[in-house]
């Protein structure tokens, strides 16, 4: 039952706004190494407190394609690259287990945007990497699993441990559903969303 609720609750069959709604873009790699755990557990979840707070959700991946498991499909509403930012009040980017060294200048180029629009943005865990790569994160605190040190993109950032961080508009989680499964520490895919809920609030 949980499995087919979430099922729908991807698909777009529940939904609590309006279509006059702000909306937020839920951005997701493609290449998810535990993809039916993460589609559940992270942006099952975050889908389901942006809806239920008012927002509409749409998802974008860079190849545009169906995202399959034995037991759902993900279908993505628009590519990465037909995102207009001026559209979306917030973004936010699920860790999804992903290789976090493999960052793509389309990628770099729409976070970098999302900056300099002045619209906030959250990412957990491995899509830290995209803030990262894309150099937003100089002079900001920002979380991580383990502090990344000297690794390029973050040496001139403040790593401020585990947890949800949020530096102005950069909201960041450094433990994801799967890092939590596999640890025993606290998941913090769901503060991370409601965080950047009350941030894009504020905005209002």
């Amino acid at each position: 039952m949980k499995k087919l609720f979430y099922l729908f609750l991807l698909s777009g069959i529940l939904v609590s706004y309006s279509k006059d709604s702000p909306r937020v873009l839920l951005y997701i790699e493609d290449n998810s190494m535990q993809l039916q755990y993460m589609l559940i557990h992270e942006v099952g979840k975050m889908r389901e407190i942006l809806e239920h707070s008012g927002f509409q959700v749409s998802i974008a991946t860079i190849s545009g394609e169906t995202l399959k498991t034995d037991s759902m499909t993900v279908k993505p509403d628009l590519k990465l690259s037909k995102v207009n930012i001026k559209d979306y009040a917030g973004f936010i980017m699920p860790c999804m287990a992903t290789n976090d060294t493999i960052v793509t200048a389309e990628e770099k180029n729409f976070v970098k945007t999302v900056i300099s629009q002045g619209k906030p943005i959250a990412a957990q865990l491995g899509a830290i990497w995209i803030l990262a790569k894309a150099g937003v994160l100089d002079g900001k605190k920002y979380a991580l699993f383990d502090d990344p040190k000297n690794e390029s993109g973050f040496k001139n950032g403040i790593y401020s441990g585990k947890g949800v961080v949020k530096d102005g508009n950069i909201i960041t989680s450094g433990t994801c559903p799967w890092m939590a499964k596999e640890t025993g520490n606290k998941d913090g895919t769901a503060e991370l969303t409601n965080t950047l809920v009350a941030v894009i609030k504020d905005k209002k």
